[in-house]
């Protein structure tokens, strides 16, 4: 099994849920990644209290604000990050910021259908964007340190186990996990970031603009 081996990782939306656990593991890892950033809408907030508690216990952990549906968020992130790399490239982009909206054919509205658009979609695409010159820098890097093409790619792909397309399963307010097919167990938070990063390291440029599942396997779209 291939073995993630990143020198930074960025993850968006990591104030709670996925986003949170996926910094979690990537601080418990034997490998683990020097630099982390951590970004989420309101680092000052109270829904992002429990990473700065976590952060703080960790070096190299380093939460900023990033709002993925404002331009001006966006490029400030960036060049924060690049001040903190120190001209080094960013090894991992893990776009997973996102909202949710709850609704019915009867009650959705062209509003609320925009906002998510804009926030999921034309977000993902404007964090790439900003982020895509330290992407390549760490590109080039590997590729001079020795590294296969294949492992120094910039790939785009969705992954079943971030899918939140199921019915959520919630406890006091909070997502705890994601009701899978009939006769399966719920897919947990915790599980879903294990399969994401055991699913990184196996990626290739032939994955890209795929959608995969659980064992990082193509899915038809």
């Amino acid at each position: 099994m291939a073995v993630l081996n990143a020198r930074s990782v960025l993850v968006t939306g990591s104030n709670r849920g996925i986003g949170l656990e996926l910094v979690r593991q990537l601080v418990g890892k034997s490998n683990r990644p020097e630099w982390i950033f951590a970004t989420c809408r309101d680092p000052e907030g109270p829904r992002a209290q429990e990473l700065k508690n976590f952060a703080a216990k960790h070096q190299g952990v380093k939460i900023l604000a990033l709002d993925t549906s404002e331009p001006s968020s966006v490029k400030a992130a960036a060049t924060r990050v690049t001040e903190w790399l120190k001209g080094a490239g960013l090894n991992l982009l893990i776009n997973n910021a996102g909202i949710l909206k709850l609704s019915t054919l009867e009650t959705e509205t062209p509003d609320s259908m925009a906002e998510v658009y804009k926030t999921n979609v034309i977000g993902s695409m404007l964090v790439t964007q900003a982020f895509l010159p330290l992407l390549k820098k760490a590109s080039q890097e590997s590729s001079q340190k020795g590294m296969s093409c294949s492992k120094a790619a910039i790939i785009n792909v969705s992954s079943e186990a971030g899918s939140i397309k199921n019915v959520i399963v919630w406890n006091e307010g909070q997502i705890i996990g994601y009701r899978c097919s009939k006769g399966q167990p719920p897919l947990t938070v915790d599980r879903s970031v294990r399969e994401i990063l055991n699913t990184i390291p196996s990626l290739s440029e032939k994955d890209h603009g795929t959608f995969v599942n659980l064992d990082g396997k193509v899915l038809p779209w």
